[in-house]
């Protein structure tokens, strides 16, 4: 509701388009009637992101927000084409060794996403032996995996967010020079705004995990269950042991995610690509829509395998997936 007062205000007042009138009779009549339906179309997709989940598809609203994400791609796809057509020599300013590299650098992060968001540092963890009754419990070798990128996409929401204060606030003081200047230095795509960017991610990344990953509870549990690290003695020294290791694999985790984020900026800026096409080349579409595929690839397979059928492939096991 909060929201959509303030979209209402600025599809008002628009600052940035000062000789367009996009609403002809501004006032209350038109604000109660954006933040109605902007709050109801909301609260209409929840419901329907709750029933896809409710149905074991994978996260619904995820899902909804990944097809948001993919409707762009017919028109990147027919503005890259404009741009390599030879039919259209005005237009076309990309020739036909940069369209096999922009092809070639897409696939490489693409698959690169893919990695990173799967990628995983496995840690042994070795069960005593236990006397349950007149039962000998031998013990037991399994992992804990311990995630490259924790944090998923949030840490870039995050920076986000806080990157848009600056111009927020200088919109609201228009009169103000230093909010001026400041919004001006941190202009989007900007070498400034992609540095700062880029720190707030890595500390995003590391605020996240730390809120995320105790641990000193994991520790306590393996102590609990009679599980240890060999190597390792339980309690103190394994949580140190694994803060040790998670402290060290985030860093890779964030300062990659850091890259893929500013991705789109040295794209559009290096290549002279438009925005639209640069942002599926990384940035939090390209993450998004790895994430939610790869989920719903494994609920899909899920449902098939409590059903007795092999899965999306014949041979009934998909590469890489264990």
């Amino acid at each position: 509701i909060v929201q959509s007062f303030f979209i209402a205000l600025w599809l008002e007042n628009p600052g940035q388009f000062q000789n367009v009138q996009i609403v002809p009779n501004p006032g209350w009549a038109f604000r109660l009637l954006v933040m109605v339906t902007l709050t109801s179309g909301t609260a209409f997709i929840m419901w329907l992101g709750e029933q896809i989940s409710e149905r074991g598809i994978g996260n619904g609203i995820s899902l909804i927000i990944s097809a948001g994400i993919v409707s762009r791609i017919p028109t990147a796809a027919h503005q890259t084409y404009l741009l390599i057509s030879p039919a259209n020599p005005e237009m076309g300013t990309i020739g036909g060794l940069q369209a096999v590299l922009m092809g070639v650098l897409f696939v490489a992060v693409v698959a690169a996403v893919v990695l990173v968001t799967q990628g995983q540092r496995k840690i042994p963890v070795q069960y005593a032996k236990r006397i349950v009754g007149r039962k000998v419990f031998t013990g037991q070798s399994t992992y804990l995996p311990l995630r490259v990128n924790q944090a998923g996409v949030i840490p870039i929401i995050f920076a986000v967010s806080i990157m848009m204060f600056p111009s927020t606030i200088a919109a609201f003081m228009p009169n103000s020079a230093v909010m001026r200047g400041v919004s001006g230095w941190l202009q989007q795509s900007g070498f400034l705004y992609n540095v700062f960017y880029m720190f707030l991610i890595i500390f995003f990344s590391y605020f996240y995990t730390a809120i995320t990953f105790n641990p000193l509870d994991i520790a306590d549990n393996m102590k609990k269950s009679g599980a240890f690290v060999p190597g390792i003695r339980p309690g103190k020294a394994t949580t140190e042991y694994l803060d040790y290791v998670m402290t060290r694999i985030t860093l890779s985790g964030a300062l990659f995610l850091a890259f893929i984020a500013v991705m789109p900026s040295i794209i559009n800026r290096g290549m002279g690509l438009p925005y639209l096409v640069a942002s599926f080349f990384g940035g939090t579409g390209l993450l998004i829509i790895v994430g939610v595929m790869l989920d719903t690839m494994k609920q899909v397979e899920s449902q098939l395998l409590m059903r007795h059928y092999d899965g999306f492939m014949k041979k009934g096991k998909i590469r890489g997936r264990y």
